[in-house]
């Protein structure tokens, strides 16, 4: 393999692993409060409908391809924040079986969208396509031999992918808001006896984890795809919830699986030009990905410890 094939296989990688960082980001922030965040996956999905059609009205109304693209982020976000809503009243307030309440969300997304994308588009199952956005170079740091051209021309999403990554860190182990959010996850009772508003946090945290997964489903229609369909996401959202338990609810350790995770997709691009993989049928390479999900998990399983109070509706009488 030259090195030409082997930088554009870890850009590609690159490009495929920012959903899954944003998404797994997302399941950390929900299920470090303590709830099961299972619908990871519709979040995606309405993120990804929301991108592409606030994107394609906002280049209707006469805005730029990057204007447009950015208004549908922001789309995206609103989206993932009041369909978490959905998530959070039924787990939070009403106690509700939070794996149900996930599935729930995930079948809600797949009918809804579709169903919406035909109504917008005269029964096509495919919104019109988008520009979305381009590849961005950073000056100077752009012109390093190799790792210039890998990692300093990316989109603006995978940049902004690595800082909430970081900021995500930060607030989790650095911040009063992050102890309280991972105190709830792990005691409530505990935490509540000391003042913390148990179930507002476990609020926040779902909500956080709607914008983020929505902005991972964005940056998959407004980097990839350029249009929204029924399989726009094609299980994204279950890899993103894999690269979470692989990395041990931490974002730095999602951050590395969810780049593992990239890797198993992009390398399917480029496996054709290896002599090995001509007798292998496409069908074969294209379930790498979810092959991987499935080894991971079962590896994951014993090793990786969850919060102590996931899954758990808090009941303050029972403290």
């Amino acid at each position: 393999m030259d090195l030409i094939t082997l930088g554009q296989i870890i850009n590609t990688t690159l490009v495929f692993a920012t959903a899954l960082i944003f998404a797994s980001l997302g399941g950390i922030f929900s299920e470090r409060s303590g709830v099961t965040n299972l619908g990871i996956e519709g979040l995606m999905i309405f993120g990804a409908f929301a991108a592409a059609i606030g994107g394609f009205y906002a280049e209707d109304a006469g805005m730029g391809g990057t204007a447009a693209a950015w208004i549908g982020v922001l789309a995206a976000i609103v989206f993932g924040v009041i369909v978490s809503l959905i998530h959070a009243v039924a787990s939070i307030t009403f106690k509700a079986d939070q794996v149900i309440s996930g599935i729930v969300i995930n079948f809600l997304a797949a009918g809804s969208t579709l169903y919406l994308v035909k109504l917008l588009f005269d029964g096509s199952g495919e919104s019109e396509l988008i520009q979305g956005f381009t590849k961005l170079s950073i000056p100077g740091l752009t012109d390093i031999p190799f790792i210039g051209s890998v990692f300093f021309n990316a989109y603006p999403t995978t940049y902004l992918a690595i800082i909430l990554v970081i900021a995500g860190w930060y607030v989790l182990y650095k911040t009063p808001f992050g102890l309280r959010l991972r105190a709830v996850g792990e005691h409530p009772s505990a935490a509540d006896t000391v003042g913390v508003k148990v179930n507002r946090l476990r609020y926040i945290g779902v909500m956080i984890s709607g914008a983020l997964a929505g902005l991972g489903g964005a940056t998959i229609t407004l980097t990839t795809t350029g249009t929204f369909s029924h399989n726009t996401i094609s299980g994204q959202g279950y890899i993103a919830i894999a690269a979470m338990i692989f990395g041990k609810w931490n974002p730095i350790g999602a951050l590395g699986a969810a780049v593992f995770f990239g890797f198993s997709q992009a390398i399917r691009n480029y496996v054709q030009l290896f002599a090995w993989s001509q007798n292998i049928p496409q069908e074969i390479i294209f379930m790498l990905p979810y092959v991987l999900t499935i080894i991971v998990l079962v590896g994951a399983v014993g090793r990786s410890s969850a919060p102590a109070a996931l899954g758990q509706p808090y009941d303050p009488g029972k403290r």
